[in-house]
């Protein structure tokens, strides 16, 4: 088991749960669930969307090797869950980070989740059509 030092976030979206550790490192390498983070995020956007927190933090000039857990939700979801778990482990790193941080609005976790199902109705919304004869 390694020592080295490392800073942990939590990063939710949806019923996506991540916890991320970052550890100082050469260059940025990211691994997610044990794989690289293009043979885990297959689609470029969501590789973007994964990593945003390291690479629009102007005022970071330190590279990471950033280890990944995921679990639940869709991958779009997964991806938005690391963001905001490289977010807040950034900012155990270093506090300064916080205002470009917040700003960028990585730092908020999307509330947005699937509205449950009421009964009487065929959905969270939808009910049976109505006739009026």
């Amino acid at each position: 088991m390694t020592t080295e030092k490392y800073f942990e976030g939590l990063g939710r979206r949806k019923t996506a749960i991540a916890r991320v550790r970052i550890t100082p490192a050469t260059a940025n390498s990211y691994t997610v669930n044990d794989k690289t983070l293009a043979d885990y995020f297959k689609v470029a956007e969501l590789q973007n969307v994964a990593t945003e927190a390291i690479t629009k933090t102007k005022s970071l000039l330190e590279k990471f090797s950033v280890s990944v857990k995921v679990v639940g939700g869709g991958v779009a979801s997964q991806a938005g869950a690391v963001r905001h778990g490289i977010a807040r482990a950034l900012l155990v790193y270093d506090i300064k980070l916080r205002k470009e941080l917040k700003k960028a609005g990585y730092l908020k976790r999307d509330p947005r989740a699937k509205e449950r199902r009421k009964f009487g109705l065929k959905k969270a919304r939808k009910s049976a059509q109505w006739s009026k004869r």
